[in-house]
């Protein structure tokens, strides 16, 4: 297993920040990373994941949504055709820091025959991808307070 793990302090609250996540049809307005999300937050539910990484590789996934705490977490489990090839369990988390402030963390554990020579792309690419989505959510909801 591998996990790449990013956060970041937001001056909102969790509800605040839990509304953004969750406006999928938005993503493409602000998200540099996840340029497009479809589908249910719902747990089951299939989504259509449209990710641009900042080396320029984009791709769709199409996870299955596996958590869904409201203000607290939302995650999903995507496979690279087939299960055990490559896998990556993929969460955004909340942390209320006080009433008016949260932490974001948004992580991936991946697992896989496929692990040992991914592990350069995910390293460079989609950590600066985390990165980069995360920098952007802080500026959207605090624009929106």
């Amino acid at each position: 297993m591998y996990e790449i793990r990013t956060e970041i302090e937001i001056d909102a609250s969790t509800a605040n920040v839990w509304d953004t996540l969750m406006a999928f049809d938005r993503y493409a307005e602000w998200n540099p990373f996840v340029r497009q999300l479809e589908g249910q937050p719902t747990v089951g539910s299939r989504l259509r994941a449209h990710l641009k990484n900042p080396g320029g590789t984009q791709m769709t996934v199409k996870p299955v949504v596996t958590h869904v705490e409201p203000q607290r977490r939302f995650a999903w489990l995507g496979n690279l055709m087939v299960k055990g090839l490559f896998d990556g369990q993929h969460f955004f988390e909340l942390e209320p820091l006080d009433d008016t402030r949260s932490r974001f963390v948004h992580r991936e554990e991946f697992r896989g025959l496929l692990l040992p020579f991914l592990r350069g792309m995910l390293d460079r690419d989609t950590r600066q991808g985390f990165e980069r989505m995360n920098r952007a959510l802080k500026a959207r909801v605090e624009a929106s307070n």
